[in-house]
């Protein structure tokens, strides 16, 4: 199922991950070149990404929100 974007975090290791309007959470990398999202890498880009439905293998699996990081 399709989800847009509704906003960015970091994990633990410092990788962006997109926060989808379902309340799941799905990694963004840019690992060339094997993943290529050179958006991700900049404020910018990120923010021009928001609204973009993403493919959620969490929702096709009817798996429960993820608990969202805390807002600092």
């Amino acid at each position: 199922m399709r989800q847009p974007i509704t906003g960015y975090h970091r994990d633990e290791e410092g990788h962006w991950v997109a926060q989808l309007a379902c309340g799941h959470n799905q990694h963004v990398r840019h690992d060339p070149p094997f993943i290529n999202r050179p958006w991700v890498v900049t404020p910018e880009g990120r923010d021009s990404m928001l609204g973009t439905a993403l493919a959620c293998k969490k929702c096709d699996d009817g798996s429960p929100p993820d608990e969202q990081p805390l807002q600092t």
